[in-house]
């Protein structure tokens, strides 16, 4: 995974050629029109990454705030990271079912969308599931997967 030292995101962004600069910006617009109140952009884990604040929910398991979202520019794609997909069965099932109506393949881990260029994103899907999930559902998502 390539990751940058970039200690903003304007830093990040400055520092990706320029097609990837313009992909990453395109859906980094897209997350923050539909970020639900209560989550922040910072960098983290070298990406950018929309998180629930520590002031929110002090109590991570590595100190660091729990990642929602995240983008980045990695050697061979880029990606988008949604958690509340991975965390959630039934938001999982719906946006496989959505990402089928596209039309565009899917490239996805567990919680990573890979995409090569931004033709390959259902823009309208990642703000539908970036809205998805408010700050206080996405917490209780979160205490249930460690309840397990």
């Amino acid at each position: 995974m390539a990751t940058s030292g970039a200690a903003t995101v304007a830093d990040y962004l400055t520092e990706l050629p320029e097609e990837r600069r313009t992909a990453i910006s395109a859906v980094r617009t897209v997350i923050r029109t539909n970020l639900p109140a209560g989550y922040q952009e910072v960098m983290q884990h070298g990406m950018i990454a929309y998180v629930v604040p520590l002031a929110t929910c002090p109590d991570t398991y590595n100190g660091l705030p729990l990642v929602y979202a995240a983008l980045a520019s990695q050697k061979n794609y880029m990606s988008v990271y949604l958690t509340n997909v991975y965390g959630n069965p039934k938001i999982e099932t719906w946006f496989l079912q959505q990402w089928a109506k596209s039309g565009k393949p899917l490239n996805m881990g567990k919680s990573c969308v890979r995409f090569k260029q931004l033709a390959d994103l259902p823009l309208d899907l990642i703000g539908e599931t970036i809205a998805r999930t408010p700050l206080a559902e996405f917490l209780k998502i979160v205490a249930a997967a460690h309840q397990k």
